[in-house]
């Protein structure tokens, strides 16, 4: 019997178009984009610059944007910890540009080491931007998400709530959408930063950010999303779009592991201050050598990506409804969690009366399907995520969710099928047995 992958949200297989791009920066083109007095410095900053400009594009931001991390989930904390920091930072004065305020290690001094050859946008030694005067006083800083965030938005929030941040975690409709109106109501003219993910890692939902980022704009806040699942299946123009932070990671998007980046619009004039200081790397706020071989894989899966979206996201949606098709037609009590749409084309959440998902992936020998996130998978608490949709706790522990590869074949779409069909019957006939 053959494996088949449809964990999509969990994580996508590198390229091979990635890979090829990745493998020189490991051993022949193997040098620190920071050293930048001699060759091997320029060729790796120039590909890492090449690879922001990349990345970039995919989001409709410009290259000075993109500050590269360790992955969506160190570019969330940045985006909430450092926003918050740097407006408590300020006082209740506008952010200026004095020393204590100034992004990044200055550089030392004539003679005081500075390396010659071209200037690095992503290394040390470089004179640091001045935060911008903020829109938002820092008297009563107070962040505002929502209830069906990832973990990586939601445990941040907490973190700062026990620091005596304001935080508060608007509730979703029953498809998993926000609601707009009530995030209206709970917006303050304190509200520092709203933080709504673009496409949800469970359900799919997409969320109406333009709207959302009015909103948050017209009460003096920045606007964060973190767009993991949706980068290069979902159009997205930061500016269009008025979103000022956006969190986005390789791994997703059939790139390497462990790098990912948080896009700061520099038009937005955001306050924020660095988690990790040492050399300044990326623009002061993100300090550490630069993962050079990741970066270009970044880049060029971000550059396929961008290319492919259309063409892609139509494919996956009408084998995501072919999956959801077969299943409705073969099996009774079976509820599709979430928005119809907008939905993610490549995800698929399904409710199965009578059973669980654990028992489910436990029954679907050889296929890789998720009850919920990757990160809870070890967890015995239901999906809080589906538990805010107003489900109760059977219903959540009875879904199972679909993620499906842009390499996914219509043959392997109707073998988990066949296979989900045949596994959910002969469960429920045993309990039916049983009783």
């Amino acid at each position: 019997m053959s494996r088949l992958y449809f964990d999509a949200h969990a994580t996508t297989p590198c390229d091979p178009q990635v890979v090829d791009a990745m493998l020189p920066f490991f051993s022949g083109q193997f040098g620190n984009a920071a050293s930048l007095q001699h060759a091997y410095g320029w060729e790796a900053q120039q590909a890492v610059e090449s690879a922001r400009q990349h990345v970039a594009d995919l989001v409709g931001a410009r290259l000075r944007d993109v500050i590269f991390t360790s992955g969506a989930t160190e570019a969330n904390n940045l985006a909430l910890c450092g926003v918050i920091d740097a407006v408590r930072a300020a006082g209740g004065r506008p952010r200026s540009a004095t020393p204590d305020s100034r992004l990044g290690t200055p550089e030392p001094a004539d003679g005081g080491g500075r390396p010659h050859g071209p200037r690095s946008e992503s290394g040390p030694y470089r004179t640091p931007d001045p935060i911008p005067d903020s829109p938002v006083p820092s008297r009563d800083p107070h962040v505002l998400t929502v209830v069906t965030e990832h973990p990586a938005v939601l445990e941040p929030c907490a973190d700062l709530e026990s620091q005596g941040v304001r935080v508060t975690r608007v509730p979703v409709r029953p498809d998993g959408l926000v609601d707009v109106p009530g995030m209206a109501e709970a917006i303050t003219p304190g509200t520092t930063v709203v933080s709504v993910m673009a496409g949800n890692n469970e359900i799919g939902v997409i969320q109406p950010l333009a709207d959302i980022a009015r909103l948050a704009h017209a009460a003096g806040a920045w606007f964060h999303t973190d767009a993991s699942q949706a980068a290069g299946l979902v159009a997205i123009d930061m500016a269009a779009m008025g979103i000022d932070l956006l969190s986005c990671t390789a791994h997703k998007i059939y790139g390497p592991k462990g790098v990912g980046a948080l896009v700061v619009r520099r038009a937005s004039k955001v306050a924020i201050a660095p988690r990790q200081r040492g050399g300044g790397h990326e623009r002061g706020l993100r300090s550490g050598t630069l993962n050079v071989p990741g970066i270009v894989g970044f880049g060029e899966a971000a550059r396929l990506a961008r290319a492919r979206r259309l063409t892609d996201a139509a494919r996956l949606a009408t084998l995501r409804d072919r999956l959801w098709g077969r299943l409705q037609s073969a099996l009774q009590d079976v509820h599709l969690r979430g928005a119809e749409q907008p939905r993610l084309p490549h995800n698929l959440n399904v409710g199965f009366d009578g059973l669980t998902g654990r028992d489910l992936v436990l029954g679907l020998t050889d296929v890789a399907v998720s009850p919920g996130a990757a990160c809870a998978s070890t967890s015995a608490e239901p999906s809080h995520v589906l538990m805010a949709l107003g489900l109760s706790e059977p219903e959540a522990r009875s879904s199972l969710r679909f993620g499906l590869l842009r390499t996914t074949t219509e043959a392997e779409v109707d073998e988990l099928a066949d296979r989900v069909i045949r596994l959910a019957s002969a469960l429920r006939s045993q309990r039916a047995a049983a009783r």
